[in-house]
């Protein structure tokens, strides 16, 4: 199991709200100084953060060693792990967060230099090759030959990750108040029969509501919202078995087969690939156990 971190969850406790630190919308580096296509950049929060909705004027790539980011996009959720990246298009307001202790990776693009557009975010497959490169890219001290190089590689070898990692918020306002409360504590257990009351609205309703704004029925979608907390929480430090109660699942078995049907692998094997993460980035996820 994850050993946990020392930060405490229970049910009904949002995880942005323990020691989460809050920043405006951040600098874009570097756009104002030197004329470059590609402008890439890394820092280590040492506590969950979180960043203003904002926009920027170029393309941003963000994306995390040792730890996820979740990013709100109007009616979307994204949430990105290692080996996965985020584009966020030019002028597109978002807000971010990312767990403590992660590797945070930027990487600004100028959209009149850059060949290709993604219209809206987009999930991107983080290879070694690309993550080199846009290493590589961070150094100061390239010529302009060597940058456009590395540069014309990097348009060569980005591509959309084959999983997108998002959650389809229902933007309806007969069921907005159930999918607020879930973001806030997915954790709730009240069946959709429960919430229909609260709502004074009926069993019905609800349920074709869920399909029509989201695809998925109100039991698929809470469990796909538990799925993108359950790797913010295991990233955070937290053991199964805190997760599964966080997450409001009887016993850690449960949780695993949920998160299985969610991701199509178990939390353990979701974050192996982590082991391989460098020398000093906190990598809590990677000991986990299933079953």
């Amino acid at each position: 199991m994850v050993r946990s971190s020392g930060a405490e969850a229970s049910p009904g406790t949002s995880p942005r709200s323990t020691g989460v630190v809050g920043h405006p919308a951040p600098d874009v580096p570097g756009q104002a100084a030197a004329p470059f296509v590609i402008t890439a950049g890394f820092r280590v929060p040492r506590v969950p953060t979180e960043w203003a909705p904002h926009s920027h004027p170029v393309h941003e790539l963000v994306w995390v060693r040792g730890g996820t980011l979740t990013s709100r996009v109007e009616d979307r959720v994204f949430t990105v792990s290692e080996g996965h990246g985020l584009w966020m298009p030019a002028g597109v307001a978002h807000g971010g967060r990312a767990t403590a202790g992660a590797q945070f990776h930027d990487a600004f693009f100028a959209p009149d230099h850059t060949p290709f557009a993604f219209g809206e975010p987009t999930a991107i497959a983080m290879t070694p090759l690309l993550e080199s490169l846009l290493t590589h890219l961070a150094r100061t001290d390239l010529d302009a030959a060597a940058r456009a190089r590395a540069e014309a590689v990097v348009f060569d070898v980005l591509r959309p990750s084959e999983r997108q990692f998002t959650l389809q918020l229902p933007n309806d306002t007969r069921i907005d108040p159930i999918a607020e409360a879930l973001l806030d504590d997915p954790g709730d257990g009240r069946s959709l029969e429960e919430w229909a009351q609260s709502l004074g609205i009926s069993d019905r309703t609800v349920t074709r509501a869920f399909r029509h704004a989201t695809g998925l029925s109100f039991a698929q979608w809470r469990q796909m919202l538990r799925a993108h907390r359950a790797l913010t929480l295991l990233s955070e430090g937290f053991d199964v078995l805190t997760v599964s109660e966080v997450l409001g699942y009887a016993q850690p078995s449960s949780f695993i087969a949920a998160f299985r049907r969610s991701m199509g692998t178990t939390p353990g094997a979701f974050f192996g690939a982590a082991d391989d993460a460098p020398d000093g980035v906190r990598n809590p996820v990677s000991g986990v156990q299933n079953s």
